[in-house]
C-alpha cells in the first residue's frame, strides 16, 4: 500500500500538527529505572511512559522499507488488548515466535501514531499522516482510530480536495467518505473540477463522478474537464498528448459525456473540433441536433443534476386579477436569493377565456454579464382557471447566493390572469434545510409591464 500515494493530503487543512517522531519520548535502555512508577500520578501516565520505550518491552517492530525503515518498541500485552489482530499474532495457535516483527508496507509515522492510541488513547493525526493512519488502523483492526481517521478527513473535506479524498477513500474501501465526497462534488462541481487533484484520480475513480445525474453543471465544462484528465492520464502512461492517445486513454469515459444536452453552437465550437470524437461520433451528433425525430445516438441524452429532495416554489403576489396582454414583449422580474438554489421552472398565469394553450419562451439571465443561463422555447396548456401552470427548464439552473438575475417570460397566446400586491421580499422556511429569502425589485426596459407590484411570473420553481 506503500506504492500508492497515501501521503497525497497535503491540501486539508493544518488543524492538528502531524507526529514529529523527534518529539517522541527518548528510548530508555534495557535496564529497569527504580521505581519510575512514583513519578507517574495516573495509569495513562505510566502507559504512556511505555509507549516507544524499551523498559519492559517483548517484541521489536521494523516498521517501513529501506533506509526510511524504524525499529520502534512495544508490549505484546499492551497490543494485545487493543487490537484482535496484534491478539492473534502474539497468542494464537499460529502466533509469531520471533521477537522482531517486520512491517514494511506501514509508514512509520503512521504506526507510532496507532501505538500512541493503543498506550494512551491520544489521537495524533495530520495532514500528512491521516491516510496511512486510516490504513494502518484497518489493517489492525482499531475501529476507533479508523473513526477519528475519517472524522478528520469529513471536517476538512471541501471543493478542493474532494477528488483526492475521493480516490483514497475508494483505495480504503470507506464507502462513507466517499459518499460525502460524492456529494460536495454534486454541490461544488465547477470548484471541483477546477481543483489539481481532479486529473490525478484514476480512470475507475473518473467512471464513478462522469456517470452521475448529479453533476451540477453544463455539458461541456465536463468535457473540458475530461479533456484536461485525459493529458494528465497520457503523461502517466508515458504518452505524447496526442488526440488518439487521449481518446485511448479514455476508453469508455467517451459516453459518458452527455452531449446531447449541449446545444448545436457548444458542441461545434467545443467537441467537434477537439479531435476526441471520430467522424462519425460528430456526424451523429450533428443530425441529433438538426432532426426531428431525433435518431439514436450513443451518447446519453438524460439530463444531469435530478435533484433529490423536495421541489419548492415561491410565490410573490397576494392575489390574482384579470386581464393580461401580450404583444411579443417579455414580461421580466428581477430577483436575489440569500443562498445558492437550482431553478427547474417557471409557475406561469394562464387564459381567462377558458382552457387555451400557450408558446412560451422562458429564461433566467445573470444581470453582472447578461449571459442567459438558462432558456427553453416550450408550451403550455391552460385550463381556464386562475392557477399557476408549470413551465419547465431542460436542465436546472444555479442561483448563486446574493447575486442579481432576471426571470423572463415570453408568451404568445391570449389574454390571461396576472398576479397583484404583490411582495418585495418573501422568506421560505423549510424545517430540513433552513431559511430561503427571495428578494424581487423591477427590471428596467421593456419589459410588458411585469413590476414588484403586478404582472405575469408568479412563481419560481427550484432546488436547494
Amino acid at each position: 500500500m506503500a506504492n500508492h500515494g497515501v501521503n497525497a493530503v497535503a491540501p486539508l487543512e493544518q488543524a492538528v500538527p502531524p507526529l514529529n517522531v523527534a518529539d517522541l519520548h527518548p528510548v530508555v535502555g534495557a535496564q529497569p529505572l527504580y521505581n519510575w512508577q512514583a513519578t507517574k500520578g495516573t495509569l495513562k501516565d505510566r502507559f504512556r511512559f511505555l509507549f516507544n520505550n524499551q523498559l519492559r518491552s517483548d517484541v521489536l517492530f521494523v516498521v517501513g522499507r529501506g533506509v526510511s525503515s524504524q525499529r520502534i518498541p512495544a508490549h505484546r500485552f499492551v497490543l494485545s488488548v487493543g487490537s484482535a489482530v496484534f491478539d492473534a499474532m502474539f497468542n494464537s495457535i499460529l502466533a509469531t515466535q520471533s521477537n522482531e516483527v517486520e512491517l514494511p508496507d506501514v509508514e512509520p509515522a503512521a504506526f507510532l501514531t496507532l501505538l500512541r492510541f493503543l498506550y494512551t488513547d491520544e489521537v495524533n493525526i495530520g495532514p500528512e499522516t491521516v491516510m496511512t493512519t486510516l490504513y494502518t488502523a484497518k489493517k489492525y483492526a482499531v475501529p476507533a482510530l479508523e473513526g477519528h481517521c475519517v472524522d478528520f478527513l469529513k471536517k476538512n473535506l471541501s471543493s478542493d480536495n474532494a477528488f483526492m479524498l475521493l480516490s483514497q477513500a475508494r483505495l480504503f474501501d470507506e464507502p462513507q467518505l466517499a459518499t460525502l465526497c460524492l456529494d460536495c462534488i454534486d454541490q461544488n462541481t465547477r470548484e471541483a473540477l477546477a481543483a489539481d487533484g481532479f486529473t490525478d484520480i484514476d480512470h475507475s475513480t473518473l467512471v464513478s463522478v462522469l456517470e452521475r445525474d448529479t453533476l451540477g453543471l453544463r455539458e461541456k465544462v465536463i468535457f473540458s474537464a475530461m479533456e484536461r484528465w485525459a493529458e494528465a492520464e497520457c503523461s502517466r502512461q508515458e504518452l505524447e498528448p496526442t488526440k488518439d492517445n487521449c481518446r485511448k486513454v479514455l476508453g469508455e469515459v467517451i459516453y459518458l459525456v452527455r452531449f446531447p444536452l449541449m446545444n448545436v453552437e457548444e458542441f461545434a465550437q467545443g467537441p467537434a473540433q477537439s479531435g476526441i470524437l471520430s467522424d462519425r461520433e460528430i456526424v451523429d451528433l450533428f443530425l441529433y441536433f438538426t432532426l426531428n425525430p431525433k435518431p439514436r445516438v450513443r451518447f446519453s441524452d438524460r439530463p444531469r443534476c435530478t435533484l433529490s429532495g423536495k421541489e419548492q416554489s415561491v410565490c410573490r403576489f397576494r392575489d390574482v386579477a384579470e386581464r393580461w396582454g401580450y404583444s411579443g414583449t417579455s414580461d421580466r422580474i428581477r430577483f436575489t436569493v440569500s443562498r445558492k438554489i437550482y431553478i427547474v421552472g417557471f409557475g406561469l398565469y394562464g387564459a381567462v377565456m377558458g382552457p387555451a394553450d400557450f408558446q412560451a419562451n422562458i429564461q433566467v439571465i445573470s444581470v453582472d454579464n447578461g449571459i442567459v443561463l438558462g432558456q427553453n422555447d416550450t408550451g403550455f396548456s391552460c385550463d381556464g382557471t386562475d392557477k399557476t401552470f408549470r413551465v419547465m427548464f431542460k436542465q436546472p439552473i444555479e442561483i448563486k447566493a446574493n447575486q442579481s438575475y432576471v426571470a423572463c417570460a415570453t408568451l404568445n397566446g391570449h389574454d390571461s390572469f396576472y398576479g397583484t400586491r404583490g411582495h418585495r421580499r418573501v422568506i421560505k422556511d423549510n424545517p430540513s434545510d433552513g431559511q430561503t429569502v427571495f428578494i424581487f425589485t423591477f427590471a428596467p426596459g421593456n419589459n410588458n409591464g411585469t413590476s414588484v407590484e403586478d404582472g405575469q411570473i408568479p412563481e419560481l420553481i427550484y432546488y436547494t
